[in-house]
């Protein structure tokens, strides 16, 4: 194991929280969109287009959010062995985990986003691509995602399905919905939440 730096976790926390905030609006400006401009070579339905890139971003969070409890559980039990404070233990695993991100496998990750990708009935890809095109979107989706279970409180996106009523809160519409409806057709990208409260607004489409 490296040497971890105490307190670093605690310390860090309000400037990680702003930097990881504002990489997922980036994220949203551009990586989605370089997707959607990919994806859009090979299918033609719009509607398509989106709900695969939001079912990645969905599944890059789920991905990302195991992979680091599975890494908190690692580095936990190789501390523990030999910890004596001052700091609690689990100050000294998020120290760690912080310093060494490098060490999470993204790749792994990215893999797993991919195989959910193609077993979910919602979404299709002719067959000769694989959804593998829009891994560089999924890599930094899964870079971030880890990232933002290291803050305190821990960032994540919020659940939505088809058909739930749209909220202004959460969402903004697309400019092709209809304003008038009050139900969501379907999401094109997750909102940002933390502690149940949302801090970056997600966009869905609304239609009768």
């Amino acid at each position: 194991l490296r040497s971890c730096s105490p307190g670093r976790a605690r310390c860090t926390n309000a400037s990680r929280r702003a930097c990881l905030v504002a990489r997922f609006g980036d994220i949203y400006a551009q990586e989605r969109l370089d997707a959607e401009t990919l994806l859009r070579t090979y299918i033609s339905d719009i509607e398509m287009v989106q709900r695969i890139i939001y079912i990645g971003a969905v599944e890059s969070f789920h991905a990302a959010k195991m992979a680091y409890r599975q890494f908190k559980i690692r580095v936990r039990d190789t501390l523990s062995l030999g910890h004596s404070g001052p700091e609690s233990l689990e100050d000294t695993v998020l120290d760690y985990i912080v310093r060494h991100e490098d060490l999470y496998d993204v790749q792994a990750s990215v893999n797993e986003v991919i195989r959910s990708m193609n077993i979910n009935p919602k979404i299709s890809f002719p067959p000769e691509i694989d959804f593998i095109v829009i891994s560089p979107l999924i890599r930094e989706l899964c870079r971030v995602a880890f990232s933002m279970q290291t803050l305190i409180p821990p960032l994540d996106i919020a659940f939505g399905t088809d058909g739930e009523l749209f909220s202004e809160t959460k969402y903004y519409r697309s400019f092709d919905s209809d304003f008038t409806a009050a139900l969501v057709a379907y999401h094109v990208w997750p909102a940002l939440m933390e502690n149940d409260i949302v801090i970056v607004k997600g966009e869905a489409v609304t239609k009768r």
